[in-house]
């Protein structure tokens, strides 16, 4: 698997001239012959990044949306602009059934459902709660269980079920995981269900209990101290070599991470390869 992060905080100087920081996150994922576009951040900074970077979007088979927050949906409007509405169609979009349902991203922007039959009528939408395989080693989680007692969970806002407006626990949060050789690499959006569960409910889904690497945000941007060091403490005892925290990760936390696992630069342009 090779993975291209299209558009995160940060840019690594390195990769590419020119290349775009937002604070926002959209990976690009090709393996087994498929082409992944994982999240397609705030605005068209990702796809900006992707032509810098030699990345053809219209070659997208899978458009995987983590969650429905606006650093993490607000570029879609790019995607069809890019590729034209008709490859859109082709595209297969899979979400969790809550990612379009919020009532807004923040306090001044427009309800979300407002553009839901919208954003639905542009793709072969599959709305699913249960894990998809969309190659035989990569998996879309769908809802993941939250068991463990130190990653709280507070509502965000406000989001419509049934057409009840309820707090908002984020239920639509997911993540991807790649089955390696060297075991599995979890790919997060912001880790909202916890970083920790993710990775227990990767295991639990694909029966492989060795994790290689993690990559994405760990949502620790105002953790207290306890929570991190037990996050940091279940990574280190996962037989983690090396970790790619970033985008909703803030620098406090890679700090205190660091001590327990070695963290990674991540930005804009940095290419990341498995087997």
């Amino acid at each position: 698997m090779k993975l291209t992060v299209l558009v995160d905080n940060a840019t690594i100087d390195a990769a590419a001239p020119y290349l775009a920081g937002e604070s926002a996150l959209s990976y690009w994922i090709e393996t087994e012959g498929k082409k992944i576009l994982w999240d397609t951040g705030a605005s068209s900074a990702y796809a900006h990044n992707a032509e810098i970077l030699g990345i053809d979007l219209a070659k997208t088979d899978y458009l995987v949306i983590s969650h429905g927050h606006s650093d993490h949906i607000w570029g879609i409007d790019t995607l069809v602009e890019t590729i034209g509405l008709e490859r859109a169609k082709q595209i297969t979009l899979i979400t969790h059934p809550l990612s379009f349902n919020r009532i807004r991203y923040f306090a001044s922007e427009a309800k979300a459902w407002e553009r839901k039959a919208e954003i639905e009528s542009w793709f072969q939408l599959q709305y699913t709660k249960e894990p998809v395989w969309l190659t035989d080693s990569l998996c879309y989680l769908g809802e993941i269980p939250r068991k463990n007692g130190f990653e709280s969970f507070t509502p965000n806002l406000k989001i419509s079920i049934d057409g009840q407006l309820v707090d908002d626990y984020l239920l639509d949060d997911s993540a991807l995981t790649y089955r390696s050789e060297q075991g599995l690499v979890i790919i997060a959006g912001c880790s909202h269900a916890g970083i920790c569960n993710t990775i227990e409910y990767a295991k639990q889904v694909t029966g492989e209990p060795r994790i290689h690497d993690v990559i994405g945000g760990f949502h620790l941007l105002a953790a207290d101290r306890a929570r991190v060091t037990a996050t940091g403490t279940y990574l280190q005892e996962s037989g983690l070599a090396s970790m790619h925290p970033c985008h909703c990760t803030n620098l406090a936390a890679k700090m205190s991470l660091n001590t327990f696992v070695p963290v990674q630069e991540v930005g804009s342009g940095l290419v990341l390869e498995y087997e």
